[in-house]
């Protein structure tokens, strides 16, 4: 079995992995860069599945650009939430041929064998996979963390002996150089936003992905045991509806105390009339549970609203309001131009100036400690840097670590990574000269120590 990484050992986001046999070829993840200025490799070699960790644009976005006749591997629920991220920011409905498995329950595709594991992350439906095939295991961690409301998963995930000794892991390191210690659970998160809006006169809202469904659950309970009445726009709803697939105990429209607000909703209600067909009932459904703008005007206080960023300053200033609670609640990144346009850079700015703006998020990575834990944890004989900006860093944290640059063709069975031979190529040319047979040292990537004439 062999591994090319097309992208992803030197950048957070737009990950693509490749594994090989000599009969099938599949992809981990195909998805769109953060960045701007990082495009995604376009995949020339022949390819018989693709297989989706979670329903985040930086893992899946790229599969527009798939054949559609190749089959797309991912739980139910992610085929609800990457649809819905199309459709609502104008895009049409994804037509790949979607693949539906199952956590904990094994597949096959050609040569490989792969049984999908749920983990804690941001976003929901979210998976590592075990991939086993020509006598090898690959474990691939996909985003996952410790500090979530899911966070059994990951207790689950350490002790699976079946996942223990693999030959290789591909784990990521996003927080690899971050701290988590200002909020180190969605527990911390809850807890900053009912401070603040617990014995508060003003109107509260939250910026914030609709799709952090343990970010929505944490404002909701703030607002529950605040008695503040929780207000979502169409887009967050129908998350919300869907997230009925997994779980009846997440909050959503048909719940007395969550609200949907149709005004400032022109362009989503758009959205919904556009594909009736795909919504069906929907559409209808949103009105039973309406609140008017008039009513949060009457007592603003009394509200918060999980709306669309750009909807918050209509709100304010149609309920003629100065200021107001903001919970910004995901990756402060967002708020420099690397990572978002101009506009909603310059809308961010605007908004912590005339608000009291509060952050309160904790990250849908696995930090330093739990990073630590899991590799420990599984024991693997080689452990691959993957969705990080710090691949060469992972030595100093962990054992067995190999480093795989972007394109580089990996065969498994092979002692050395191109990047390790080159570096201790180095060292043998700058300090191992075999000054007696006047010959240098070279090493080879199946570990083999030759002698290379210096003449030639």
């Amino acid at each position: 079995m062999k591994i090319k990484i097309y992208k992803g050992t030197d950048e957070i986001g737009g990950s693509c992995i490749e594994l090989k046999t000599e009969n099938t070829t599949i992809l981990l993840d195909y998805g769109t860069p953060l960045q701007d200025t990082s495009k995604q490799v376009k995949i020339t070699d022949n390819i018989d599945a693709i297989l989706i960790s979670h329903p985040h644009q930086d893992h899946f976005g790229e599969i527009v650009n798939i054949e559609n006749g190749i089959p797309i591997y991912c739980g139910k629920l992610s085929v609800e939430l990457m649809n819905a991220a199309k459709i609502f920011t104008g895009n049409k409905i994804l037509e790949n041929n979607f693949q539906i498995f199952e956590a904990w329950k094994s597949f096959e595709i050609g040569d490989f064998k792969i049984i999908p594991y749920l983990v804690d992350h941001s976003a929901t439906d979210a998976y590592a996979f075990l991939i086993e095939a020509d006598g090898k295991k690959v474990l691939y961690s996909g985003d996952f963390r410790a500090n979530g409301r899911k966070s059994k998963l990951f207790d689950r995930i350490i002790k699976d002996k079946n996942l223990q000794n693999v030959d290789i892991l591909l784990m990521e390191g996003t927080m690899l150089q971050r701290s988590n210690k200002d909020f180190p659970d969605e527990q911390s998160v809850e807890d900053k936003i009912f401070e603040i809006i617990k014995e508060n006169n003003q109107i509260s809202f939250m910026i914030g992905s609709s799709q952090n469904i343990d970010s929505i659950v944490s404002a909701y309970r703030a607002c529950k045991k605040s008695n503040k009445i929780f207000v979502v726009d169409m887009y967050t709803a129908w998350i919300l509806e869907k997230m009925k697939i997994i779980s009846s105990s997440i909050p959503n429209i048909a719940w007395d105390d969550v609200k949907v607000i149709k005004k400032f909703g022109g362009s989503y209600y758009q959205k919904l009339q556009e594909n009736k067909e795909y919504f069906k009932g929907f559409t209808s459904k949103i009105f039973d549970n309406v609140v008017e703008i008039d009513d949060i005007k009457a007592n603003p206080q009394n509200y918060f609203l999980k709306i669309s960023p750009w909807h918050i300053q209509k709100v304010l200033n149609y309920i003629k309001v100065e200021t107001s609670n903001i919970i910004y609640s995901q990756w402060l990144g967002y708020l420099k131009e690397e990572f978002s346009n101009i506009d909603t850079v310059e809308l961010f700015k605007n908004l912590q100036e005339n608000n009291n703006w509060v952050y309160a998020h904790t990250s849908g990575h696995a930090d330093l400690p739990a990073l630590q834990k899991f590799a420990s944890s599984l024991k693997p004989k080689k452990l691959i840097p993957i969705h990080t900006e710090f691949k060469d860093k992972f030595a100093e944290y962990f054992d067995n670590v190999m480093i795989l640059e972007d394109g580089e063709s990996f065969d498994i069975n092979d002692k050395l990574s191109i990047h390790q031979v080159n570096e201790l190529n180095q060292l043998f040319k700058d300090d191992f000269y075999a000054d007696d047979d006047k010959c240098n040292q070279v090493i080879t990537n199946s570990g083999e120590i030759i002698k290379k004439d210096m003449g030639e």
